[in-house]
């Protein structure tokens, strides 16, 4: 049973951002047109994540991650641990290959097994703290932060960096 989901969820994921990109992505002759966050905003947005955690006491890290996993933009907090770096990027890449917030993924894992694969897979962290960054209904990348009290607060803190540049992602 457990092999048959895993076996659903990455076939779901796969056929999930090939539909997508091809509703999407407005394919003419062989060439995409994709949107990305551009590094101005990514970095923004890293620095919105951890000042909002800063500003309640959490010391934690950020990252932001396009569509094909590839970091745009990082910020370790002051004091924020060494390992904040890598669950960032962990919770932010599983987002990104779900296209789904983290948080919901965790939720979903409490009503059904998930699959012992999703634990050797690399890079993959079943962690609330990764949010997608959408532009309309597409998903660009996503936000992963690491380091809080309490996965949830690191998604508190994901969100408020979004909420920081929602007017530019309509």
């Amino acid at each position: 049973m457990l092999k048959a989901l895993s076996t659903s969820l990455a076939f779901t994921a796969c056929a999930a951002a090939s539909m997508a990109m091809a509703q999407g992505a407005g394919s003419a002759g062989g060439v995409l047109a994709t949107h990305r966050i551009s590094a101005e905003m990514a970095h923004e947005m890293v620095g919105a994540a951890v000042t909002s955690c800063a500003g309640q006491g959490y010391k934690v890290s950020a990252v932001v991650l396009d569509m094909d996993g590839v970091r745009q933009a990082q910020l370790r907090g002051d004091g924020a641990g060494i390992h904040t770096l890598e669950s960032s990027f962990h919770k932010a890449y599983t987002a990104v290959t779900f296209e789904i917030d983290t948080i919901d993924l965790v939720e979903r894992s409490k009503a059904a097994p998930v699959s012992t694969s999703i634990a050797k897979l690399p890079n993959l962290l079943l962690a609330q703290g990764g949010v997608i960054v959408r532009w309309g209904n597409e998903a660009i990348g996503a936000i992963g932060v690491g380091g809080a009290p309490g996965s949830d607060l690191d998604t508190r803190c994901a969100r408020a960096s979004l909420d920081k540049v929602r007017d530019r992602l309509k």
